[in-house]
């Protein structure tokens, strides 16, 4: 549950420095409480769609990920903070990525702000 909780968290931070940075993505709303409300149910939605739909996406990308040695990762993971933003618009929460270059950009920042956050914080499982 410790490690669910860390993971979360960590997702939550580095999509708040992707809206920050990118102007693609955009976390409106209200005051402070509200946006770290909104990107906390945002960080849930994008755990549950790489934990459910991205290991699919990546094997039935299989020959893409040889082809083009393994550089279709980004992609597949701009494709699924899309997927986020689209599921967060259904649940009217205040997140909205426009277009598939910010998505791209947003995907890479998201990716190394997790990384450098597990390594600094993450648990030791």
């Amino acid at each position: 549950m410790k490690s669910f909780v860390i993971k979360t968290l960590i997702n939550a931070v580095a999509i708040w420095i992707a809206a920050w940075i990118v102007d693609g993505i955009t976390l409106s709303g209200g005051d402070f409480w509200h946006k770290t409300l909104t990107v906390i149910a945002v960080a849930l939605i994008f755990g549950v769609v790489n934990f459910l739909i991205k290991p699919l996406v990546k094997l039935l990308s299989l020959p893409l990920f040889i082809l083009t040695l393994g550089l279709i990762t980004f992609v597949i993971n701009a494709l699924m903070l899309w997927l986020t933003s689209w599921a967060s618009d259904k649940l009217s929460l205040d997140f909205h990525v426009s277009g598939f270059w910010a998505a791209l950009l947003g995907a890479l920042i998201i990716s190394l702000v997790s990384w450098g956050l597990n390594l600094a914080f993450g648990d030791d499982d």
